[in-house]
């Protein structure tokens, strides 16, 4: 008997032309509205209990810098507004939960939805929910 036969290394697979399954349309107004407020309350989350003046006034050009180049300018208008009149409250980071679940209800009216129970975002967007 001979020797065994090296094994040959296996060609690749071509990589597979883009099909339109693999093509993403750029979001709508309504899929940047769910990621940007899944972003923000998320960010709220993590904000420290006991942040120091410098975190307070770098979230609070975060967030007028969030607003100022929001991609949807009517939704950039309307948190603008929402902005100037209630100022974001960066204290801590449950005032700054709760200041977001606000900006996000009044938003929530506009389009006729239901409004959170602000005294619950912690459960939604930091602890979750007891089971």
């Amino acid at each position: 008997m001979g020797k065994p036969a090296k094994s040959q290394p296996q060609p690749q697979p071509e990589p597979e032309p883009e099909t339109k399954s693999q093509r993403v349309d750029p979001p709508d107004v309504e899929q940047l509205g769910r990621s940007s407020w899944t972003l923000l309350h998320s960010i709220a989350a993590s904000y420290p209990d006991k942040p120091d003046d410098t975190t307070q006034n770098d979230m609070k050009q975060f967030v007028t810098l969030f607003g100022k180049f929001y991609p949807c300018w009517f939704c950039a208008e309307d948190f603008n507004k929402y902005v100037e009149k209630n100022k974001p409250e960066v204290t801590d980071s449950d005032s700054f939960g709760k200041w977001l679940c606000r900006a996000h209800n009044d938003v929530n009216k506009k389009l006729g939805k239901p409004e959170f129970d602000c005294n619950l975002w912690k459960q939604r967007w930091k602890d979750g929910w007891d089971n």
